[in-house]
C-alpha cells in the first residue's frame, strides 16, 4: 500500500493511495464549495475509472463551509469519507464533524486514528465491485 501520488496546494496536501486519498487541510485554510474543483480534478486524474474513497486526516485547525460536502458527494467515484479529528481537540472537532456529516448523503465516519480509517476504506471499496 505504497503512497502513489503526492499534491501539493496551497491550502491542502493531498496523499493518493490505491483505493483512497488522505487529505490535511492547512493551518488557518478556509475551505469553500469551489474547492470540490480542484479535489475532483485529483479524484479523476488518480482514480479514473475506480471507485474511492477521502479521508480527512484533521491535523490543523482551518475553517470549513459545511455546503462543501453537498458538491463533494456528486464526484460519481467518490464512495465516501472518513474523518479523523486531531486528538489535542478532539471533542471540538469531532462534533464539527458530526455536524458536517448532515451534509453528506453517503457513507460518513469519524475515527480515532488513521489506521481505523484507512481498514474502513478498503472495506468500502471492497463492497461495492
Amino acid at each position: 500500500m505504497g503512497m502513489l501520488h503526492y499534491y501539493n496546494y496551497p491550502e491542502t496536501e493531498i496523499f493518493g493511495f490505491d483505493e483512497f486519498l488522505i487529505c490535511q487541510i492547512r493551518e488557518c485554510a478556509e475551505i469553500q464549495p469551489e474547492h470540490n474543483n480542484k479535489l475532483n480534478e485529483v479524484i479523476q486524474k488518480h482514480f479514473s475509472g475506480k471507485n474511492m474513497v477521502y479521508i480527512s486526516n484533521r491535523v490543523n485547525s482551518y475553517s470549513l463551509n459545511p455546503l462543501t460536502y453537498v458538491h463533494t458527494e456528486k464526484i460519481p467515484n467518490l464512495l465516501a469519507s472518513a474523518m479523523i479529528p486531531e486528538t489535542k481537540f478532539m471533542k471540538k472537532k469531532k462534533k464539527n464533524a458530526k455536524f458536517e456529516r448532515d451534509f453528506f448523503d453517503k457513507p460518513y465516519e469519524i475515527f480515532d486514528n488513521l489506521n481505523k480509517a484507512i481498514e474502513w476504506a478498503h472495506t468500502i471499496v471492497k463492497n461495492s465491485n
